[in-house]
């Protein structure tokens, strides 16, 4: 049955692709016998962060115009922040990216966070996966805009592109490494504004100071004019014609594998029971609930 359902997706069946994520998302029985049944394909998978307010969807937007231009088909994933009380989202990339909800060569799909701490989905593995079954040239995934050390979108991606704007100036400096090292390409989002070329200067020389071995580029864009995206776009595809380097390649399978292994671990337990139980024994210490817990 999967493998006729597969079949239909690889070929285009944009509905049954949708359906597919909704029972991989809610975890409807058979899910794991259809991730199980996937062959993937190699497409590559183009992860977007950045702390908030950098202009991310207004970039997945404007890359997804570069990318329909090129008669290629892409797949977007797009996280929104979900509330802590009852884990919905306002999902308001549907607003930003409505042009292409009904192009032919575009597929767009909102999910929630739902209090996810990485920035991403807690099925958003498995949704890659069952998007890599289809026919798209590339997926782009993009995040909540993060913190500084919470990069659980290198564990998915092939290229990340780590979006920053002017206005970050001396934030820059006391970045932690850990958003720094994940990036494969820099995107200095509007870049229209005062100090965008100093900016851009200083995070160019940090750059260079921590990798010495290979270069980092540095795009400048303004994003709601489209400028700088066929500059993006290129670094984009020669990014994806490099080799692999094999010691990254099995780093993030390892991290992929330990992201599924801490979820199945993790799914006996849920926020609204821990929240009862803590009614219940009237805790006013979770450290001490969590010894009484465990």
């Amino acid at each position: 049955m999967w493998n006729n359902i597969l079949t239909h997706i690889t070929e285009g069946n944009r509905r049954l692709l949708a359906r597919c994520i909704s029972l991989v998302e809610n975890e409807y029985e058979g899910y794991q016998e259809l991730l199980q049944s996937i062959h993937p394909r190699h497409t590559k998978v183009i992860g977007i962060t950045g702390p908030p307010g950098a202009g991310k969807s207004t970039l997945t937007d404007a890359l997804i115009e570069q990318i329909v231009s090129q008669d290629k088909k892409v797949g977007v994933l797009c996280v929104d922040p979900s509330s802590p009380f009852n884990l919905g989202a306002l999902l308001g990339d549907r607003i930003r990216m409505s042009r292409w909800y009904n192009h032919p060569d575009v597929f767009i799909r909102s999910l929630a966070s739902r209090g996810s701490l990485g920035g991403l989905h807690p099925k958003i593995l498995e949704i890659t996966h069952v998007m890599q079954c289809a026919d798209f040239d590339y997926i782009i995934v993009e995040t909540v805009g993060v913190g500084q050390s919470e990069v659980e979108i290198a564990g998915l991606a092939d290229i990340t592109i780590v979006v920053l704007v002017p206005e970050a100036g001396d934030e820059i400096q006391t970045m932690k490494a850990g958003l720094m090292e994940v990036a494969d390409i820099f995107v200095v989002n509007k870049a229209d504004r005062p100090d965008a070329d100093l900016f851009v200067k200083n995070l160019r020389l940090m750059v260079g100071d921590s990798h010495e071995t290979y270069s980092i580029p540095v795009v400048k864009t303004v994003a709601s004019k489209q400028e700088g995206l066929d500059i993006l776009y290129k670094h984009i595809e020669e990014k994806c014609t490099l080799v692999e380097n094999n010691e990254r390649k099995y780093l993030l399978m390892a991290e992929k594998a330990f992201q599924l292994i801490q979820q199945h671990r993790m799914k006996d337990i849920d926020k609204l029971s821990l929240m009862k139980r803590l009614m219940e024994k009237d805790i006013k210490n979770v450290y001490q609930f969590i010894q009484y817990y465990f």
